[in-house]
Parts: structure tokens; C-alpha cells; sequence
């Protein structure tokens, strides 16, 4: 193996090899061009994980850095009052959640969680 072949961007196997003008994955069989791996996913403002692109809750495409502001009020296990609508949240991380929380963020008074891209509108 090369130390310089990237890692799959699908399933992040260190496993790649060329194949003419392709990179092979052969855990998982993606092929890609190495042109399309050339930034971090989501540096170009218009994919996150696994190239796929995060709108917020009136379309605007999601980025990792951005700044949300929460659209409605969301309640908050072992909490009594939950997060406020209005809420901005910095700098968010765009991630593949489970059940569609697909943002990683710090909230001010809450601590780290989750949030799904659909309760926040980008500020």
C-alpha cells in the first residue's frame, strides 16, 4: 500500500488502490475520481458526509462552521425548559446521525448534542 492514496470516501478503507484514472475501493467496490477527494467533504459549502448536501429548514445548504439559528422550541430530555426558538447555534458539524440528526453542535446552557438540519434555518 502507498501512504499516499486517500481513503475511501464512502467507507473510509485505508484499502484503496489506482485503477487507470479511478480510485477503487475494494471493501466496499466505490469508485471515484481522486479529483472529486481533493477537500475535506462540506469544504466547499455544498456536500457534507459522504457527499451529500444538508439543508436547513428552508433550503439553504449547511456547511461545516456555519452558524443556525433554532427555528421552533425543542424539548430537551432532563431538562424543564428546553431550547427556545431563536436559539443560535455556532459552528455547527455536519455528521450522518441516526434518526436525521445531522448536525453536531455545542448549545450554550445545554452542552453538546445533536440536531436535525430540518428545526434550524442558517443565520
Amino acid at each position: 500500500m502507498s501512504e499516499n492514496l486517500p481513503s475511501c470516501p464512502k467507507c473510509s478503507s485505508e484499502y484503496t488502490y489506482a485503477m487507470d484514472a479511478l480510485m477503487v475501493c475494494p471493501e466496499c467496490g466505490h469508485e471515484w475520481s481522486p479529483a472529486e477527494t481533493t477537500g475535506a467533504p462540506g469544504a466547499d459549502g455544498t456536500a457534507g458526509p459522504a457527499g451529500r448536501v444538508v439543508r436547513d429548514a428552508v433550503g439553504n445548504v449547511l456547511s461545516d462552521g456555519d452558524t443556525v439559528t433554532v427555528v421552533k422550541a425543542l424539548k430537551v430530555k432532563g431538562s424543564p425548559s428546553g431550547i427556545k426558538a431563536g436559539t443560535k447555534v455556532r459552528n455547527i458539524r455536519l455528521v450522518d446521525g441516526v434518526d436525521g440528526h445531522d448536525i453536531d453542535c455545542r448549545v450554550e446552557g445545554f452542552g453538546a448534542m445533536q440536531l436535525k438540519s430540518s428545526v434550524v434555518r442558517k443565520a
